[in-house]
Parts: C-alpha cells; sequence; structure tokens
C-alpha cells in the first residue's frame, strides 16, 4: 500500500481539450483578462489607499475583496496559461494540492465577507475582517488534511483547468465520503449561513425603508444600502464559475469620484 500511495507524484489538467489554435487563442483572451483583473483591483487598492473619503468601514472590506480577487487569479490563471500552452505538462502533487488549499481558503473568506461587510463600525469590522482570513485558512487546513490521508494509486488526470477539491478526490484510491461530508457541511456553513442572514438583515431593512414617510427619506436610505447590495450581489454572481469584477466596485460613484480627483491631481503636476 505505501508503494501504491508513492506512485502518483504529478497531475495532468485536462480542461481544455482543444486544438492547439484554440489553445493560442484561449491565452491571449485569458492572459488580457488576466491582466485586465490585476490592474482593476491594483486601481481600487490605490484609490482606496489614497483617498481620505474612501477610508471607511465599507471600502476597507471592498479593499479586501480585491485581494481576493487578485489572489484567486494568481493561484489558478498562471497554471491554466502553462497548460494552454503546453497540455501535456504536469502539475505536481505538491503544487496541486496548495492551489486546492489556496482556492479554498479565498473561497471560504470571501463568503464569510458576506456577512461581516453588513457591519459598519470600524473596530467591530476589522476584527471581523481578521476572523473571517483565519477560519476561512482555518477550514481549507481541515481539507487539506482529510485529502493528505488519501492515497492517490491510480489515474492522475483531473478533468478541470485547476486542481478543484470535487476533481482531485475523484483520483483517490480510498473511500471519499467524509471529505464529501466534510464538504458539504462547510459549504453549507460558509455559503448558505452568511447568504441567508444578509437576505434576512436586509428584508428587515426594506421593511424599515418601507416604513418611512417622507420620499426624501426612502431614497436617501435605498442609496446608503445600494451599494453594499451590488457588491453582494457581485460576490455572489461572481462564484460559478469563479473570476474577478473589479470593474463592478469601479462603477461605484465614490471610487468614480477618486478615480477624477487622482486623475485631476496628476493632470496639474
Amino acid at each position: 500500500m505505501e508503494k501504491n500511495q508513492m506512485m502518483v507524484t504529478e497531475f495532468i489538467l485536462r480542461g481544455f481539450c482543444l486544438g492547439p489554435r484554440i489553445h493560442l487563442f484561449l491565452f491571449g483572451l485569458f492572459s488580457l483578462f488576466y491582466v485586465l483583473t490585476l490592474l482593476g483591483n491594483r486601481v481600487i487598492l490605490e484609490l482606496i489607499s489614497l483617498d481620505c473619503r474612501l477610508h471607511t468601514p465599507m471600502y476597507f472590506f471592498l479593499s479586501h475583496l480585491a485581494i481576493i480577487d487578485m489572489a484567486y487569479a494568481c493561484s489558478t490563471v498562471p497554471q491554466m496559461l502553462v497548460n494552454l500552452l503546453s497540455p501535456a505538462k504536469p502539475i505536481s502533487f505538491a503544487g496541486c494540492i496548495t492551489q486546492t488549499f489556496l482556492f479554498l481558503s479565498f473561497a471560504h473568506t470571501e463568503c464569510l465577507f458576506l456577512v461581516v461587510m453588513s457591519y459598519d463600525r470600524w473596530r467591530v469590522g476589522i476584527s471581523l475582517v481578521g476572523t473571517s482570513w483565519a477560519f476561512g485558512s482555518l477550514l481549507a487546513l481541515v481539507h487539506l488534511g482529510l485529502i493528505l490521508r488519501l492515497p492517490f494509486c491510480g489515474p492522475h488526470e483531473i478533468n478541470h483547468f485547476f486542481c478543484e477539491i470535487l476533481y482531485v478526490l475523484k483520483l483517490a484510491c480510498a473511500d471519499t465520503r467524509l471529505n464529501q461530508l466534510v464538504l458539504f457541511a462547510a459549504s453549507v456553513f460558509v455559503l448558505v449561513g452568511p447568504l441567508c442572514l444578509v437576505l434576512g438583515s436586509y428584508a428587515c431593512i426594506l421593511a424599515s425603508i418601507l416604513r418611512i414617510q417622507s420620499t426624501e427619506g426612502r431614497m436617501k436610505a435605498f442609496s446608503t444600502c445600494s451599494s453594499h447590495l451590488c457588491m453582494v450581489g457581485a460576490i455572489v454572481m461572481s462564484m460559478a464559475p469563479k473570476s474577478c469584477h473589479p470593474e463592478e466596485h469601479l462603477r461605484s460613484k465614490e471610487v468614480k469620484g477618486a478615480l477624477r480627483r487622482a486623475l485631476f491631481k496628476k493632470s496639474h503636476f
């Protein structure tokens, strides 16, 4: 058994089984999206850092979302681009497991941010952001430990463009029901739970807004909540497939104002 467990030391990602010309086209397309994702989120981070008007809890959370978006891209896209140019080039077992851990860690953390963003207080928000990062990484470590106990002694081809945990588990030469049970429980906890809490809290907020007598008061209340709702919606929509959407944040009125002020300052130097 020990000998069999050591047989598989690398995997081959088979996410794109297309012709060389299509691979080359996809390489250029995804490379462009990758660069734009990094640049867009970098702009967001720079604007939040430089403009004191954006030093608020909501944009503090947004800066962490931008970091997560960049981390998502950096943990999956480079290997995908390598596979598009060299489909037969393998990824090491350690590299594959590391990619799985990073993706799960960022996914858990981002889901927990759905709830954290509803707190508009600096002290509470900073504490919850740190807790979200720590808890997301801890959950990913649990999955990692459960994967490492499994023997991989048979097929070594993953039918995906990165080491997604469900596809990795399919290659294990042992019973993976415990892994799947823990994965299901974690998914319910970090995705369904926070989403229900967010929807419930905004249902209460909506009911309170509708009780406001003046139209001006209602519009002001809706305006206050709209930015958060847009960001939550962007996060939920981007989960399948997971990609980055810095343009959603750049459309924010406050961020566009900060961008104009930054460009205005540069034009006067």
